[in-house]
């Protein structure tokens, strides 16, 4: 048997939502790679040197017409390189909007 201890105070959800994010006043595409109560991990391919502690306003469109999408303000934690010159995100959520 595996012996596993969340080290985390909230569980993610694994979720690949398409979604979009606002920095330095441009609008880029990425994929929300998973999700929590208080942040996300966020893949893209955006051209910008984007910087730890940066703000970001993140929008997850919703699927359903009678749902709203989830849009809020976050803060850059990590910014880590991937294949392909795509960079991966951990976002802190400082407030839904």
């Amino acid at each position: 048997m595996i012996d596993y201890s969340e080290k985390r105070d909230f569980i993610r959800m694994r979720v690949e939502s398409d979604m979009t994010f606002s920095y330095n006043g441009q609008t880029y595409a990425g994929t929300c790679i998973d999700l929590s109560s208080k942040g996300m991990q966020v893949e893209t391919d955006a051209n910008a040197a984007i910087a730890t502690g940066a703000n970001i306003r993140v929008n997850i469109p919703s699927t359903h017409p009678q749902l709203p999408g989830l849009e809020a303000d976050t803060k850059v934690l990590r910014v880590d390189a991937l294949e392909d010159n795509r960079i991966a995100l951990g976002l802190e959520i400082i407030a839904m909007q």
